[in-house]
């Protein structure tokens, strides 16, 4: 990655003015929504992730061997890598699956998994240290919910201190690469911390069951989860599957701003 002014957020709302409305008037081709299948299917009414033409994945040590090339050809238009957690963790499959995805054409970027008993200036400096510089580079993103099974850490802080701390690591990570991290919540996690109070910032938001314009009234968002339980084609067992929230014009203005 390489740096860029944060004056590109004007040019990034021009680009998702509409963004996150409704979604039937970008038809997803058939021939690329139907390469992606459910393992536990939700009966989407409309909008549903079918009607937005760009779809991604997230992906982690969990899906082992990926066969990038087999997913590009499916029509995955990008993939989201986990990195690192908290302080002390890299994810081991991290270098592997960056070095496949750029060799198969994949549009990528990198996420930090977010440890609530560690302070996010750390965690934000780990990522760093772990995560090189790519040029054209999708932006960092922050990972952050709650983690009640966790075996090591189930602290609930203030919504204050939350915001505050995703504050501190969007500053430090932002500044570094030149792009302001995205925001990845769960449906709990946002209404619980009311993340939208975090103003100009662009969200990655989980729905397994609803649209993002019925779970989070009124937020604009770039990117919807709609399943865990995905099939792509060059992935083993599930497979986390996210859309855009614009059209393919829009997508490729979105990635042509973050290669300036």
């Amino acid at each position: 990655m390489h740096r860029r002014s944060l004056v590109f957020g004007a040019l990034l709302g021009a680009i998702l003015a509409g963004c996150g409305a409704p979604a039937g008037r970008n038809p997803a081709p058939p021939a690329v929504a139907e390469r992606f299948g459910d393992r536990a299917p939700h009966p989407w009414g409309s909008p549903a992730p079918s009607d937005y033409p760009v779809h991604g994945i997230d992906i982690s040590k969990f899906q082992g061997a990926i066969d990038w090339p087999r997913v590009a050809r499916s029509g995955i238009s990008f993939a989201y890598v986990k990195a690192t957690e908290g302080g002390d963790r890299v994810d081991e499959f991290f270098r592997d699956n960056v070095r496949s995805a750029r060799r198969a054409g994949v549009p990528h970027g990198a996420y930090h998994f977010f440890y609530h008993c560690r302070p996010a200036s750390e965690q934000a400096r780990w990522f760093i240290s772990h995560v090189p510089r790519e040029a054209g580079a999708l932006p960092p993103v922050l990972d952050i919910e709650w983690t009640p099974t966790s075996p090591t850490c189930t602290l609930r802080r203030d919504a204050a201190t939350i915001r505050a701390e995703i504050a501190d690591f969007v500053r430090i990570v932002g500044a570094h690469y030149g792009q302001r991290p995205v925001i990845y919540a769960t449906l709990d996690f946002f209404h619980d911390n009311d993340l939208g109070r975090l103003g100009a910032q662009e969200f990655w938001l989980r729905s397994v069951a609803a649209h993002p314009r019925t779970a989070y009234p009124g937020q604009a968002w770039t990117f919807w989860q709609y399943t865990a339980t995905g099939k792509v084609p060059g992935i083993t067992g599930d497979a986390d599957i996210n859309t855009f929230a614009g059209s393919s014009a829009q997508w490729q203005a979105w990635l042509a701003s973050r290669r300036q």
